[in-house]
Parts: C-alpha cells; sequence; structure tokens
C-alpha cells in the first residue's frame, strides 16, 4: 500500500463516528448496563445503600450533644471535697464494714438496708420498704421519694442496686453506685430549697441485682418496674447508676465489646452513659446535661440492646415495661480488673473522680426533674 492510500485509510478510520450510546432524552440505559443480570443489578444498588443506611444509623447512634471534657482535671472546689469524703465514708460502710451482701449470706442485706433507711431518715426521707419473697426468703427495695411541686404525676427514677456477686465486698458493684444514689437524695431532700423539683423524683435502693436473680423473675428492680406499669406510673425517666468509682489513666485501660471500641477512647478515665435505642432521647438529654455541669470526661451511645454490657444493670428491668432508662457507669468488667472478685475493696476506687461525677449527676437529675 502506498504512503497516499495508507493516509486515506486512516483519514476513513478517523472520520468513523463513535460507537451509538443512548440518544439524548432516551430513558434507555447504557449498552453496558443492560448486559448485567439482574442479580448483579440489585446487587449494585443493594449494598452501597446498606452501607450508607448503616453509616447514618451510627451516626444516630453515636451523636452526642455538645463535647466531652478533656485535659487536666481542675482541683476540687470545697463542695466535692466533702462528697469525696462522703462517698469514701458511704463506701466503705457497705463493702468494708458489711462486705458482701447476698441472700447467700445471712443478714447482709438486711445490714445492707438497715443502713440505707437510716441513711434516707437523716436526709429527711420517710422511706418506704418494698418487700417481696424469693424462695421463702423476704428480701426488700427500699424507696425514698421528693415529692414534685408542678408535674408530681411525672416520675424521674434514680436506682442502684445494694446486693454484690457472691463472694465479692462490691466497693464498685456496687457500693459506689449507691453511695452516689445516697448524695443525689441528700441534695435534694424534701427540707431544702436548692433544687426544686417539678416531677416527683424516686430514689430507690434495688435489691439481687446479681446472679443468679439477674434478668430473672427475683431481680428487685424487674418487681419495682413491674409494679409501676401495673399502677399506670408515668415514668419519663429512669437512671441506672451501676458501679461509678473505678478511673485509670493509662492507655489500654479500657475494654469494649467488639466493635464499639472503633468509636471509642482506650483509657478508663471517663464515665459512660449507655442507653438502648428507644432510651435515645433521655440519653442525650442526661449526657448534654451533664456535660454542661461537669468538668469531666464522659462518653454516651445509644446501642442495640442485644451489645454486650448495655443491659447489664437495672436499666433493663425498665426497659421490659417500656419506659426510657440510661446507665450510668464506669464499664465496670470492662475497665475493672476487681469485678465480681474478693478484691474489690474500697481502697480501690477513686473518691475524687468519684465526688466530680457525683456533682455532675446532680445537675442531670435537676435538669430531668425540671
Amino acid at each position: 500500500m502506498t504512503q497516499r492510500e495508507d493516509n486515506k485509510t486512516k483519514g476513513r478510520a478517523q472520520s468513523q463516528p463513535p460507537p451509538a450510546g443512548p440518544e439524548k432524552g432516551s430513558s434507555k440505559p447504557p449498552a453496558s448496563w443492560r448486559r448485567w443480570s439482574p442479580r448483579a443489578k440489585r446487587r449494585l444498588v443493594f449494598y452501597p445503600t446498606l452501607v450508607a443506611l448503616g453509616a447514618l444509623s451510627l451516626v444516630w447512634m453515636l451523636s452526642m450533644p455538645k463535647e466531652s471534657f478533656r485535659g487536666p482535671l481542675p482541683p476540687l472546689d470545697d463542695e466535692q471535697s466533702k462528697l469525696s469524703a462522703l462517698l469514701r465514708r458511704d463506701v466503705a460502710l457497705l463493702a468494708g464494714d458489711i462486705g458482701e451482701r447476698n441472700m447467700s449470706r445471712s443478714g447482709s442485706l438486711d445490714q445492707a438496708w438497715g443502713r440505707l433507711e437510716g441513711e434516707f431518715g437523716e436526709a429527711g426521707y420517710v422511706p418506704k420498704s418494698l418487700p417481696f419473697t424469693v424462695n421463702g426468703k423476704r428480701v426488700a427495695n427500699l424507696e425514698a421519694v421528693r415529692e414534685g411541686s408542678g408535674a408530681p404525676q411525672e416520675i424521674v427514677v434514680v436506682g442502684a442496686h445494694y446486693d454484690t456477686a457472691a463472694g465479692a465486698p462490691g466497693a464498685d458493684d456496687n457500693a459506689s453506685g449507691v453511695a452516689v444514689l445516697l448524695e443525689l437524695a441528700r441534695a435534694f431532700e424534701p427540707d431544702s430549697r436548692t433544687h426544686p423539683p417539678r416531677r416527683t423524683i424516686r430514689f430507690v435502693a434495688f435489691v439481687n441485682e446479681e446472679p443468679p436473680h439477674f434478668q430473672n423473675n427475683s431481680m428487685g428492680s424487674l418487681h419495682y418496674a413491674k409494679a409501676c406499669r401495673e399502677r399506670g406510673d408515668n415514668i419519663v425517666a429512669m437512671l441506672s447508676l451501676e458501679s461509678l468509682g473505678y478511673y485509670r489513666d493509662e492507655p489500654g485501660s479500657q475494654k469494649y465489646p467488639p466493635l464499639v471500641s472503633w468509636f471509642f477512647p482506650d483509657r478508663a478515665d471517663f464515665v459512660a452513659f449507655v442507653g438502648n435505642l428507644s432510651s435515645r432521647s433521655l440519653l442525650r438529654e442526661s449526657l448534654g446535661a451533664f456535660r454542661t455541669a461537669a468538668r469531666f470526661p464522659s462518653e454516651g451511645a445509644a446501642l442495640p440492646a442485644f451489645v454486650a454490657g448495655v443491659g447489664w444493670s437495672d436499666q433493663w428491668a425498665f426497659w421490659q415495661f417500656d419506659y426510657p432508662a440510661v446507665m450510668v457507669t464506669d464499664t465496670a468488667p470492662f475497665r475493672n480488673p476487681n469485678y465480681h472478685t474478693p478484691n474489690d475493696k474500697p481502697e480501690t476506687l477513686d473518691y475524687d473522680r468519684l465526688a466530680r461525677v457525683t456533682a455532675g449527676l446532680i445537675a442531670v437529675v435537676g435538669q430531668l426533674a425540671r
């Protein structure tokens, strides 16, 4: 072929129109798309949609108001210093003087119940025993009520269990929660005008949270929540105070259930607010109030109830009767090596940090009871 003929051939090739695509305005998909099988097309749409929905769900569950406090903790003020001393005393009364508290150790629950009745009484309450029977033995929850002035039929429940696991003195789990419960009750004592609540606040010490009663009919908080629902009580919020006194600063000191660790810090220096999906609004309100009032690290998440740890305390009982409930916790077994062992002793807790948490929770209860 001559050079001229070769150039003509190239010219004809270059002048060929491009492959036909869909005409302008045509509703037909490109030929490449038409070659895909219906199953492949469904996958191409389904999986990106699933990923997008998963991402949106995570944002919805983990998005919390305000920012957690970061940086060195400021010195305790005078009120927090007093709180620290009182918390240390109350934990020592339960976990030190009495020690293990459960139905297997004869008389221990009665001792703890009597101490709590006395403390509520000294704060100006008329505590009420709420007994029931387990295997022929009498046990009891204990309730102290601050009546609301504006909307008394709306109820905020603040609760902590006073029993312990077998063989454990239970300083963190859960003398720490009970000590905070007593301080919150004192902050809202009936004769005080410092924090006048619009809603009624019930401070409740629950029995039988620990195994073998946990999530069984003999669980104290389950008895309580069931009775509330049967009466038609309008419980608008429930805070479960669960293991609040153990903190560490070392990297790696905080553990989590699978996958959760991707989203939270690895230092055990914060307090956690945890709820199920239906309690998300309460969780956000509570955590927002805490972060406004307290200069202390805090984390929060509304997670499915099947995630390990999410339902591991008395808030679970209230979920069974469709009440919004949130657990406030140091995360217990996910950071405390003394959990459910004889080493869960009063001297292992950080009372200054517990005092900071308590001061923040006073503001939370005040917000919820407004």
